[in-house]
């Protein structure tokens, strides 16, 4: 078993962390922000959907897959790394007054706050004409009823296999590397910012604070769930409510092209349409399928 007091133990978690962060790396910078930049110009919903779908997958076989791999090689661990860090003593200080009636109260507030500044910020919203969005995502909301499945899904994904990989495996792997178990999420947070950049610096900086935040939600709580469960809402609450609360798109069938609410969000110029013959052919549909 990989341990932080062994030095081969160390060599050999280094090394694995080192490949799969490059390997992540790699891929966002040669092929995410390639593919995001396609998909701003794609008018067509089954293009669109497509590539939701082929995330999906991509998704699922890339981080499910790593998650998989490195709990079956740091699975010990992911209990001795929590631990730790609920040692810290700052920490355990914070963890015992959440536990305290008081902070209990203070999350309930908390938790009824995000929800009537998420109702509020909907009507204003809606009397606006739109949403005031933290980095490049306007692409990613789905223009009509079933683009919004495949949001759905990709929000969920998102949740278990990211908070698996990025808040369970990853730390305990980093763990056995520093030694120290906040540095270890602190790095694990910063990988997960940093595969954003296709949003550009402010989807970073915001991707940054949410998975920090996400992390004092797994560390404080001791549960995984909590942090699954939280990024699948915040995920869900993007790519599904802001569309349909704000823009109506679930009242949208599937079409080719954007709805007119949701038009100022292309950020690209538009691929060119086929022409009216080969439409059929290129992207044959039947009202039933789209």
């Amino acid at each position: 078993m990989l341990t932080p007091d062994d030095p081969l133990s160390r060599g050999i978690a280094a090394a694995i962390a080192v490949g799969l962060v490059a390997l992540l790396i790699w891929r966002a910078i040669r092929k995410d922000r390639r593919e995001y930049s396609r998909f701003r110009r794609y008018r067509s919903s089954a293009k669109r959907r497509a590539m939701m779908r082929r995330w999906l997958i991509e998704s699922l076989l890339l981080f499910g897959g790593s998650a998989i791999v490195l709990a079956a090689v740091v699975h010990p661990l992911t209990g001795s790394v929590l631990e730790a860090a609920r040692a810290v003593g700052w920490v355990a200080a914070v963890v015992g007054w959440l536990s305290s009636p008081v902070g209990m109260l203070v999350l309930a507030l908390a938790a009824a706050l995000a929800v009537a500044l998420t109702i509020v910020g909907v009507r204003s919203a809606r009397r606006e004409g739109g949403v005031v969005m933290i980095g490049d995502i306007a692409a990613l909301l789905p223009r009509n009823r079933p683009e919004l499945g495949w949001a759905s899904a990709l929000a969920v994904n998102a949740g278990v296999v990211e908070e698996l990989l990025f808040r369970l495996c990853l730390p305990a792997l980093l763990f056995v590397v520093t030694g120290e178990p906040l540095s270890a999420f602190g790095l694990a947070a910063l990988l997960f910012a940093a595969l954003h950049a296709y949003q550009g610096v402010p989807g970073v900086i915001g991707t940054l604070v949410v998975g920090l935040l996400l992390t004092a939600a797994y560390v404080l709580s001791g549960s995984i769930v909590v942090a699954i469960v939280l990024h699948a809402l915040l995920d869900l609450r993007t790519l599904v409510l802001v569309p349909v609360a704000v823009y109506d798109v679930h009242r949208v069938p599937g079409t080719r092209r954007f709805p007119p609410a949701l038009a100022a969000l292309s950020l690209s110029e538009p691929e060119p349409e086929p022409e009216p013959a080969a439409e059929a052919d290129a992207d044959a549909e039947t009202p039933e399928t789209r």
